[in-house]
């Protein structure tokens, strides 16, 4: 059975004492849920990783980091390390969402190099990628999905697989309202368990998490969790608010 998982990004919000009161309240609100076979994750900013993972600790919180650079270390400021993520208890890290590649220009060849790094430093990613409404429209969305898989990832051998979580964002329905209904987040997440498939084997592509990213709300949650191939979501501004996260959580 595919682990479920529901992943906060609290991207670019929150000062230390704002991120504090929602672990605390989170841990509140799912200290009696049955949350078997499911992780709840939050991903705060860089400054307020350290505190967040003191104030989770026996929790059934993990707390995950929104990037990090391919080297280990070197002259690269204002960079964060995986050993630095490492240091301070941050196992997990997120990859590729759009906006990194958007504002900052990360390309299918520069997130191969950090997911190497990830592999070798013995961590996990979250690994991120999606269509733009572009290319929806144009019907090359498939392509496009499936390219920046095979670039960044299709290089791994089968057994690295155990460290990579996928995270399919249709970029066209992020932070817009807009949501891909239930049935095309279900058509994308077939087709790219089917190309994992191909490209490794059954058991692969039968055993990674898939993620939808993309609107999530407490009003369609459960919609969409319950497709087939859809193995929770990781979510952006709803994550910020921990009736409407706690919500999300209990729909899985």
């Amino acid at each position: 059975m595919r682990t479920k998982i529901v992943a906060g990004n609290w991207k670019m919000n929150n000062d230390k004492e704002q991120s504090n009161k929602l672990i605390k309240s989170l841990k509140k609100s799912i200290k009696k849920m049955s949350l078997k076979n499911t992780r709840v994750i939050v991903s705060p900013t860089f400054v307020n990783l350290s505190s967040a993972v003191k104030k989770a600790k026996k929790s059934k919180i993990e707390v995950v980091a929104q990037n990090m650079h391919q080297a280990t270390n070197g002259a690269y400021t204002g960079e964060i390390s995986g050993d630095m993520l490492k240091a301070i208890g941050v196992e997990t890290v997120i990859l590729g969402h759009s906006e990194r590649r958007t504002y900052f220009g990360e390309t299918d060849e520069k997130l191969a190099e950090k997911v190497n790094t990830v592999l070798e430093k013995g961590m996990e990613t979250i690994f991120c990628f999606g269509e733009l409404l572009e290319d929806r429209k144009s019907d090359n969305h498939f392509a496009v999905v499936e390219s920046q898989l095979k670039n960044a990832l299709f290089h791994l051998e089968a057994k690295d697989w155990k460290s990579i979580i996928l995270a399919y964002e249709p970029v066209w329905a992020i932070g817009t309202g807009e949501t891909a209904s239930p049935e095309q987040a279900q058509e994308m997440h077939a087709f790219i368990r089917s190309i994992i498939e191909k490209k490794y084997n059954e058991k692969v592509a039968d055993k990674v998490s898939i993620l939808y990213g993309g609107s999530v709300k407490p009003t369609n949650a459960e919609e969409i969790f319950s497709k087939p191939d859809v193995d929770g979501g990781l979510i952006g501004g709803a994550a910020l608010h921990v009736d409407d996260f706690t919500a999300i959580i209990a729909a899985i």
